[in-house]
């Protein structure tokens, strides 16, 4: 159930396609590519309206058994379950069942500040509810079953982390709460206001709840040899936050649909699609050169996911990854460069191990007078992380003892004693490490 992807505003360089490849040629060639180099499991679909025009798998659903996937693979989405979620409330609100204004404390007065806090607010992760899977211990807690007076517990444990509507910042509870409201204002399970509301009125075939069938993906991490088992979390908890199971083309159907008047009224999808403060409500706008795409990402267990619609021409992407090895963003800045026709080189997925002593030698700041941000440089478990001012932060991949890379970005940063240099699309830039 993690936050939202942005795309990277960025050049690419270094076309790696031979002319006579068309784009869905080279996109099917980028994802074989890393998935021979054990980086990428999965499926993609790319949708013009109501057409598919692209769509492919690749490794498997269920490595142990080698049962490969398909179009038809469930994967498990993580967050874009909460677009899901946005519509119903969102419908619910076109009922009159529901305003925006309406308060927490009409559902569950025991909230702290639920009297101050309005659907627009959990909507739009403005009503700073702690996020109850920031917790330390949430990896053992997500193992078993819960209740919902149990999970209700967990999340009113959290103190608040800034007043209604004061700012905005991510957080899993507020759509676990928003799918309580929806069960409590139908009489209906939130999985069956899913499948009456969006799944069966779009004729959806593989978008749903688990079951354990066969066509539900296993998602895993490599080691360095091979796909080993994800920890797996009770799909009791994530609720209206991430406890949906799709395909890539049903994805694309759900998202087009969306924005072609099919699920919401027009006055709606401008409320869902208005971003203030960062957020939409369920849903994201991600810049990708001049195109405004709207969308939600997701993580669960190891399973990501993209969804993206960009809606002056009718397009929609869904991105879904079993066998975490490459930055989901980065793979779908390769398939848009390619969709686009943008120069596009290939992932270098050399990579080299350096002594943790040295990586903790390059932790600091870095600026200089002719920059315009600082670089933030820490080590996490063997890791070093990159963060600009102002900006997401992202992990640097080894080269060699002093240079790293981002690749997605076509970044390379190059560490000399107390400086450190940054190499992108041509120009090269030296700072110094702050005393």
């Amino acid at each position: 159930m993690k936050k939202i992807f942005l795309f990277l505003s960025i050049s690419l360089s270094l076309n790696a396609f031979g002319q006579s490849e068309t784009r869905f040629d080279k996109i099917d060639s980028l994802l074989n590519y890393l998935s021979s180099n054990n980086k990428f499991m999965g499926s993609v679909a790319i949708r013009n309206n109501d057409e598919i025009i692209f769509e492919n798998t690749y490794g498997y659903a269920d490595v142990k058994n080698k049962i490969k996937a398909d179009n038809q693979t469930r994967y498990k989405i993580g967050s874009i379950t909460k677009t899901f979620t946005s519509v119903v409330i969102l419908q619910l609100i076109e009922e009159k069942k529901l305003t925006l204004d309406t308060k927490l404390s009409r559902f569950f007065p025991t909230i702290q500040n639920s009297e101050h806090i309005t659907i627009d607010n959990l909507l739009s992760h403005s009503s700073g509810i702690y996020s109850f899977t920031n917790d330390l211990d949430y990896p053992t807690y997500a193992k078993l079953p819960k209740t919902r007076s149990e999970l209700m517990k967990k999340i009113k444990a959290g103190k608040p982390v800034f007043e209604p509507g004061e700012k905005a910042e991510y957080s899993n509870s507020n759509y676990v709460i928003l799918g309580w409201i929806i069960e409590d204002l139908t009489k209906k399970s939130y999985a069956d206001n899913i499948s009456t509301r969006i799944i069966q009125k779009l004729g959806l075939k593989n978008t749903g709840f688990a079951t354990g069938a066969k066509n539900e993906a296993l998602s895993y991490e490599w080691d360095g040899k091979n796909w080993k088992d994800a920890s797996k979390e009770d799909m009791s908890i994530p609720g209206g936050a991430g406890a949906i199971l799709s395909s890539a083309s049903d994805l694309t159907a759900f998202i087009n649909a969306l924005f072609s008047g099919k699920l919401l009224k027009q006055p709606s999808l401008d409320t869902m699609i208005t971003i203030e403060k960062g957020y939409g409500k369920g849903i994201f706008a991600m810049p990708f050169a001049e195109r405004r795409f709207y969308g939600h990402s997701g993580g669960i267990e190891s399973f990501t996911s993209s969804l993206i619609h960009y809606p002056k021409e009718k397009l929609s992407i869904a991105l879904l990854d079993n066998g975490q090895g490459y930055d989901t963003d980065g793979i779908m800045i390769g398939i848009l460069s390619i969709y686009y026709k943008m120069p596009y080189r290939f992932p270098n997925l050399k990579t080299a191990t350096v002594d943790v002593a040295i990586l903790k030698k390059y932790v600091g700041i870095y600026s200089d007078p002719n920059f315009p941000l600082k670089i933030s440089i820490k080590e996490e478990n063997g890791v070093l992380i990159c963060q600009a001012t102002g900006q997401e932060s992202f992990p640097l991949n080894p080269l060699s003892d002093t240079k790293f890379n981002f690749d997605p970005a076509g970044l390379e940063l190059v560490f000399s004693p107390n400086a450190m240099t940054i190499l992108q699309g041509g120009h090269e830039f030296k700072l110094t490490k702050e005393k």
